[in-house]
This record gives structure tokens, sequence and C-alpha cells, in this order.
């Protein structure tokens, strides 16, 4: 299961491996975080070197898990566990090894009581989203959302679609479908890279996305679509109602629902809390 983690506003990319019941980091955030590192990749890369020159059997730990990088596409990324990653870290001079130690410390220990009690991991993104600023209401439509997505998830599942780069083919039919635009383009026009599309959607972006992923799922199961080929119609068919109703919503009452807007801090996007949208036709 991958996922992200915020470490004091800055994100890790992080792999749960059910199996085994241990977290997976992405090396180059820590790295990026501990040293402030414009280019991470070439310190990871003199690193690794340096490790391996002196013997290390860090070196040998290293494990290639796929991760969403900044064009939106998953690459095999170097990782390491809770344990090796803190024997990284002692090689890293940096002030923040401590407070980031301590953040191990609690994820792993989060990810327990999650798994003893799962609503805890429902109220852990609310506490994330707060403190990215973000309003009730938008969370509320947020965890909505992400709850119909789970139920269309499951739903694929069960019907033969397992591979990761299949579902990213499901959800991007549904979404080009009901907004015009691919994942990629849409994340494009809001300016956002390793970003989470639906952490940076208006509270109408929201319901849309869940609306057509709410009526995929309904037409899959009426029309009991099984494997990718009968899916992918039915994706087609559930993007399409989103998309009639958000034309029908823009015709009424002048605004557009896809908007460039995001929440990104003003260091790195254009603007922290999403504003209203003109009006359509105008500039």
């Amino acid at each position: 299961m991958s996922n992200v983690k915020l470490f004091e506003s800055k994100k890790v990319r992080t792999h749960w491996d059910e199996e085994q019941e241990k977290w997976y980091f992405s090396v180059i955030d820590v790295i990026e975080i501990l040293t402030d590192s414009s280019i991470p990749k070439r310190y990871w890369s003199d690193l690794k070197k340096k490790l391996q020159s002196e013997g290390s059997q860090l070196y040998e730990k290293i494990v290639q898990l796929k991760m969403e990088a900044s064009d939106g596409k998953k690459y095999a990324t170097d990782c390491l566990d809770t344990p090796d990653l803190l024997r990284m870290i002692q090689s890293i001079p940096s002030p923040k090894a401590e407070p980031f130690k301590q953040w191990l410390a609690k994820t792993g220990y989060e990810r327990m009581q999650e798994i003893a009690d799962p609503a805890q991991s429902l109220d852990r993104a609310r506490e994330n989203w707060q403190k990215l600023g973000r309003s009730e209401k938008w969370i509320q439509q947020r965890m909505t959302g992400q709850e119909t997505r789970n139920k269309l998830t499951d739903y694929w599942k069960d019907s033969g679609v397992q591979k990761s780069d299949e579902f990213a083919f499901l959800t991007n039919i549904i979404h080009q479908e009901w907004t015009g635009l691919t994942v990629k383009k849409h994340k494009d026009l809001k300016g956002l890279k390793t970003q989470n599309l639906r952490d940076h959607m208006s509270e109408a972006e929201l319901i849309f996305t869940a609306l057509a992923e709410l009526s995929t799922r309904q037409i899959a199961e009426t029309e009991k679509a099984i494997g990718l080929k009968q899916n992918a119609i039915a994706s087609k068919n559930g993007g399409k109602i989103a998309k009639d109703a958000r034309l029908a919503l823009e015709f009424k009452t002048g605004k557009k629902v896809i908007t460039p807007e995001n929440f990104l801090p003003p260091a790195k996007g254009k603007n922290l809390p999403i504003k209203k949208v003109g009006k359509i036709g105008k500039k």
C-alpha cells in the first residue's frame, strides 16, 4: 500500500508492506528533508558510493519500489525500511536528524494502532488536512469521496482488475470523460507535480469526481462488468454521467467546475486557499 506521510508539512512517499508489516520510505524524499538539497538524487548517489566503499551492508538493503514521481508516472525508487533508514540517517549530518527519528517512531506506532482500529487512519487523515488549512466542509467532502473511491476499487479487485497500472488506466478513463482532461493534464493545470490531485481539488471538483466514480461502480455492478475491457466501458459511461451534470451546472451558473486553483503554499504555487473561479467565457 503506497501512501504519503507529512513531516513538518513536507511529503515523504511511503509503502506499507502488508505481509512483512513494515514501512518502506523513499530515500530521496528523506534526504531532501534532512539536507535541504536542491539535488537530493546527486547527494544520495554520492552517499551510496561512500557506503559501498566503506563496505556498509546498508547498500545491500536498498529495495526498489514503484512510486509516483513529479510527472505523475510511477518509477522504481530506492527505499529503506525503518531500521535501515535510521542507519542511513546516522551518515547524514543534519539538525533535523533527531526530530525525523522521532517522527519515524511515531509513524510506526500509529500504523500498529490503525491495524487494530482502522478508524484511526481516518482521524489522522483529517488531522493532516486540518494542519494544511483545509476547511471542515472540504475535509468532509474529501473523506466522502475517498469512501466512494474505495468501494469502486474494491469492485475492480473482485472483478479481476488487479494491477496498479490497470487501476490508473480505468481512473484516467473516468477522469478524462467527466473533465475533458487526463489526470496529468488536470495536475498540470493546477501546477502540481508530486502532489495528490484530489488534495488540491475544489469542493465542486471533489463532488463531480465522486459522482463519476459512484456512477461507474453502479453501472459496472448492474452490467456485471468483468475484467479490464468491460470495466473500461463502465468507466466511460460513469464518467459521462458526471460530465453531463457538469455541463448542465456550468450552463446554469456560468461558472467553470474545473479550476486551476490549488492549495499550494505561496512559495511554490499561486495561492494558499482556493479562489472563486470566473464566469465561462470571461478572461
